[in-house]
């Protein structure tokens, strides 16, 4: 893709409107795409698209009236784009008065059948105390990942750390001193909307998140630290450092800021739209994004009967979703492993599907019943991608080395963190048959390392238009191959 030198105006009245972050795009898929912009002060936003930079014969959509309620963000959504193109966009605002200098940006539509597709993957940005250094460089992965040349990036949640305080420095764990770019409200957990939305605006104050989103689509999804970490709804805070100590206000503040900040399609919902949604991209490739966060029950033991994570209508929508699928390979991208222990806590309780044990219980019921359900429906070829542990991992499930009866062997790759402290790996529950093809994680015990220790991490998958093959490699930070396999369609994957 060509650079397109995205522009960022200084946050202060002129005597024009200004964009004040960049510009985004998202959700791409056959139904249309989401472009999204900020301005300095309210004013109606205006889009013009086309397929080439001269906008010789573009299309002009009038967008919403931005204002402090939306804390001056908004979005559009695009229909009727052509199949297999550039969509270049650029976004202006308008006061009544005058007009912003338009800023550019552009993505690539779904393909048609026979064409090749690459994807980029990861998660966990700014965790851990971890912000913006600029003697460091800034949000670093995220220029490879552009140099990458996805067709488009899945944020596979913790897109920021509502709950991790960026003070000006923090002393790593070999001595050097981290330095971040910060303010008042950042050096504090986030409470209230105001909070929350700092949050969000503060990536995008990086020149590398901005210029990735100004080429490459984003498909956002969220985890805890969106809110806070470990989170489940209903649960009451005893963390001193809060005074909501109600989570379901505070996840309510963050899901606004979430969809408020990033090009989620909202459709006519609003922004009560799903956070799960389906996305096709071109005939051989759909992904599913699943929510995690909104409708599971609260960490426990996790020992008992059957329990939620994705609780029954998004545990339904997801099977009858991946059985109507016509695409060669679905996607299922999942905010958490599957088999990854995470403790929550001293107590004994547990933030994902496992316990540690080999015998289902508690939220693996659930996980059970859903790939049992795919095996009687015979759903193929669906890979499974996800973050949140702050390594890189290749997980192989059969049900021959599970406990769980019948269904059908799986992968899981695992990416990230972005720019955040990596740690691990974690214990693998045997479950459902969880084997580890490769990892990569900093030595045990060592413990929150910081972006500069080098193990920051993202994955790319290359689908091939002429053999369908899928290829999926775990990369380091600065774009390094460090494990790779292709899969081919409707195989053995044992």
């Amino acid at each position: 893709m060509t650079a397109l030198g995205c522009r960022r105006g200084p946050a202060v009245h002129t005597d024009r409107p200004r964009l004040t972050h960049g510009v985004q795009s998202g959700d791409v898929d056959a139904a249309g795409a989401v472009v999204w912009a900020r301005c300095d002060r309210s004013a109606t936003m205006v889009v013009e698209w086309d397929t080439t930079p001269r906008f010789a014969t573009g299309r002009r959509v009038s967008g919403p009236v931005v204002s402090p309620d939306s804390d001056l963000a908004g979005t559009v959504e695009l229909v009727g784009l052509p199949t297999a193109q550039t969509v270049c966009y650029r976004i202006t605002f308008e006061d009544g008065r005058t007009r912003s200098e338009p800023v550019v940006g552009q993505f690539l539509t779904p393909p048609a059948a026979g064409a090749s597709v690459r994807f980029a993957w990861s998660g966990d940005t700014c965790g851990q105390g971890y912000g913006i250094n600029p003697d460091w460089g800034g949000l670093r992965t995220y220029a490879a990942v552009r140099r990458a040349a996805p067709a488009f990036f899945l944020h596979s949640g913790d897109l920021v750390y509502a709950d991790n305080p960026i003070l000006p420095e923090q002393r790593t764990l070999d001595g050097r001193l981290w330095k971040n770019v910060t303010d008042e409200t950042l050096a504090r957990v986030a409470e209230s909307l105001t909070d929350f939305r700092r949050r969000f605006a503060y990536n995008l104050e990086d020149e590398h998140v901005r210029a990735l989103a100004a080429e490459v689509p984003l498909i956002a999804q969220w985890d805890d630290h969106e809110t806070r970490n470990n989170w489940w709804p209903g649960q009451v805070l005893t963390d001193d450092r809060y005074r909501e100590r109600s989570v379901d206000v505070l996840a309510g503040r963050a899901r606004r800021a979430l969809f408020e900040w990033t090009p989620i399609r909202r459709g006519t919902a609003g922004l009560a739209a799903p956070i799960h949604r389906a996305l096709h991209y071109g005939p051989d490739l759909d992904v599913f994004v699943v929510d995690l966060r909104s409708f599971r029950a609260a960490n426990d033991l996790n020992a008992g009967g059957a329990s939620a994570m994705l609780g029954g209508p998004q545990a339904r929508w997801l099977a009858d979703a991946l059985a109507a699928s016509r695409a060669t390979w679905k996607i299922v991208a999942c905010d958490q492993p599957l088999s990854l222990v995470i403790p929550d806590g001293d107590g004994g309780n547990h933030e994902g599907y496992p316990q540690g044990d080999r015998a289902a219980r508690g939220r693996e019921l659930e996980l059970a019943a859903l790939l049992a359900d795919l095996h009687r429906r015979a759903v193929t070829n669906v890979v499974w991608l996800t973050a949140d542990v702050h390594y890189a991992a290749a997980h192989h499930y059969d049900p021959a080395r599970g406990t769980v009866g019948d269904f059908t062997p799986f992968w899981e790759f695992v990416a990230g963190p972005l720019h955040a402290g990596s740690f691990g790996p974690n214990d693998l529950d045997s479950t459902f048959g969880a084997q580890a093809r490769f990892v990569w994680a900093p030595p045990p015990g060592t413990g929150n390392l910081a972006p500069w220790d080098g193990h920051q991490s993202f994955g790319t998958v290359d689908l091939d238009g002429a053999t369908r093959a899928l290829t999926v490699r775990l990369h380091d930070g600065d774009g390094g191959e460090r494990f790779a396999i292709t899969l081919p369609p409707d195989a053995d994957v044992r």
